[in-house]
């Protein structure tokens, strides 16, 4: 027996959230040209592949229409939040800082593990 299907959903939402933050955060600090560009487009069909992916999640989970529309808003913007906050810290933001090297590692470490977990667990209930 494994998890219900909505929880499978937040859970994993809070995964890909966790993990698109991150990704923003490294794309909106960054000011080298060569480093954006490739990372647009590799964002654009990560997201869209993580979308596809998650959308389903979402309609299996058969949630009424207030929280699917916040599951999804939640998706769309948190790169864009991340994007924001990066271009925000871009003063202060040091790729190799030890400080922002641990944070974006645990933050990474979160999120890595939110999607194992998940994995695990439909591989156990099979």
């Amino acid at each position: 027996m494994g998890l219900g299907i909505d929880i499978h959903a937040q859970v994993l939402e809070m995964g890909i959230i966790v993990h698109s933050v991150v990704i923003g955060l490294g794309m909106g600090a960054s000011q080298n040209v060569c480093t954006i560009r490739p990372l647009v487009t590799a964002m654009c069909f990560h997201q869209l592949f993580e979308g596809m992916g998650l959308g389903g999640c979402i309609l299996q989970a058969e949630y009424n229409a207030r929280m699917k529309v916040g599951l999804v808003f939640f998706f769309s913007t948190m790169t864009l939040f991340g994007i924001a906050l990066g271009l925000a810290l871009t003063k202060v933001y040091r790729e190799n800082s030890p400080t922002v090297l641990i944070v974006v590692g645990l933050l990474n470490a979160a999120s890595a593990g939110l999607l194992v977990f998940l994995k695990l667990e439909d591989w156990v209930a099979q």
